[in-house]
């Protein structure tokens, strides 16, 4: 076990709740630690159920392209807790993580503070040290009592779309949730919405009136379409003929125009915009996986993965396999007991021909492999269970060694197979 490793685990004691929304502990924090939070590079911060992270890897993209050093945080981390904070454009050094975490723990002292507060707190000392041009924030739940929420005056807001999540959390219905996530915009500060429900859009603007804070919307300011193969982009400024987005799946263009957007607010050049769509790396947002020990034991299978866990995620992987070439698809799914499993098959089903259930290792609110089975069932899937996402798909590789395999259904099963994937 790293030197990180071992002062995360101890700030997972720190509070008996994994997520309690408020602000008063990293408030606290923030202020013991001198507020760091007012010391970073510009922020543009980033809300929303779906596409917050792949909207961020193309706005760091076409930032750095430029030649802009920017830091980046994200969540949840996939193989290593380092992916959360990236500095001036390098994850950060095991040393330097360990040396920050350790402060934050000596600065929290007794009192009680979650995990995502308290690292995020580590992120934000880590970018007031470090200079660099811009600070790309993504809201880990919601955003009016997201602990990244602490920034008084931010360049620049972003709300990608809004849709069912985390409901015990946020509300039940979408314009709640929309409000929540709101909760990011200041007075004055842009913001760029993109395409929302009429409820979510409603909840927005009513916040946004509030506030005074001007909207650049999807489909009144800005418009983005894909056309005979190409990604077209129009706002006052202009019209983008670019390529479609590296980042697999036809819902990238959505979250390609609103980086586009974004890059435009801020005086980026169309080259800037071009390496948006072409240059962005995000793992687990349908990764094709080529080479390792999973690859390895099933060599002829197409074998893909993606961190998609909510009802629109499922609809977004049902659109990216609809456009694929035709061939027999396989699902290995294991989901968190937070999720609607159910809502997350429906639109899966017609592309499957059938689906192995899985826990996920060593995550205690893994949904049991025989509860996601009976889900995909329900939705009309033919449905097993697996010991293991690696016996899973020696079974099916035997069964249809040419199949396409897709891994699927939470990022935490998505971080457990990048790991042992190598």
């Amino acid at each position: 076990m790293s030197g990180s490793d071992a002062v995360l685990d101890r700030m997972m004691t720190l509070h008996p709740k994994i997520i309690d929304l408020v602000m008063d502990r990293v408030e606290r924090l923030l202020a013991a630690l001198g507020n760091p939070e007012r010391h970073v590079p510009p922020v543009i911060h980033l809300a929303g159920t779906n596409g917050k992270g792949s909207t961020q890897a193309m706005i760091r993209a076409g930032l750095e392209a430029g030649g802009a050093r920017v830091h980046a945080y994200t969540s949840p981390h996939l193989a290593r807790f380092h992916e959360r904070i990236r500095l001036a454009g390098e994850l950060i050094s095991e040393p330097a993580l360990t040396a920050l975490l350790d402060e934050c723990v000596l600065a929290n002292g007794p009192d009680e503070i979650t995990f995502f507060e308290i690292t995020t707190c580590a992120a934000f000392l880590a970018f007031s040290r470090v200079p660099a041009d811009f600070t790309l924030l993504e809201v880990g739940l919601g955003g009016r009592l997201d602990a990244t929420n602490v920034v008084a005056r931010p360049a620049l807001t972003i709300i990608t779309p809004v849709s069912l999540d985390h409901q015990q959390y946020l509300g039940d219905t979408v314009a709640l949730i929309a409000g929540e996530k709101a909760g990011i915009l200041k007075r004055g500060v842009t913001c760029v919405v993109g395409p929302q429900s009429d409820e979510g859009l409603a909840a927005i603007e009513a916040k946004a009136a509030r506030l005074g804070s001007p909207l650049l919307v999807h489909g009144q300011h800005w418009h983005v379409s894909e056309e005979r193969g190409r990604l077209i982009y129009q706002d006052d400024n202009g019209l983008l003929d670019l390529p479609l987005p590296n980042l697999p799946g036809p819902f990238q263009v959505q979250n390609a125009g609103a980086a586009i957007a974004s890059l435009r607010f801020l005086g980026r050049d169309a080259a800037a915009c071009e390496a948006a769509v072409t240059s962005a790396y995000w793992p687990a947002r349908m990764q094709r996986l080529r080479t390792g020990p999973l690859v390895d034991s099933a060599p002829q299978v197409e074998l893909w993965l993606d961190g998609g866990h909510n009802p629109a995620g499922g609809e977004a992987v049902a659109a990216t396999l609809a456009r694929m070439p035709k061939r027999e698809t396989h699902l290995i799914c294991g989901m968190l007991n937070t999720k609607d499993v159910k809502g997350y098959m429906l639109p899966l089903a017609p592309y499957v021909t059938q689906m192995h259930a899985v826990s996920i290792p060593g995550e205690k609110n893994t949904l049991p492999a025989e509860v996601t089975r009976n889900a995909a069932l329900a939705a009309g899937m033919a449905a097993y269970t697996a010991a293991s996402v690696a016996d899973a798909l020696i079974h099916i590789a035997a069964q249809s060694p040419q199949a396409r395999v897709l891994i699927c259904g939470s990022l935490y099963l998505a971080g457990s197979v990048l790991r042992e994937n190598g």
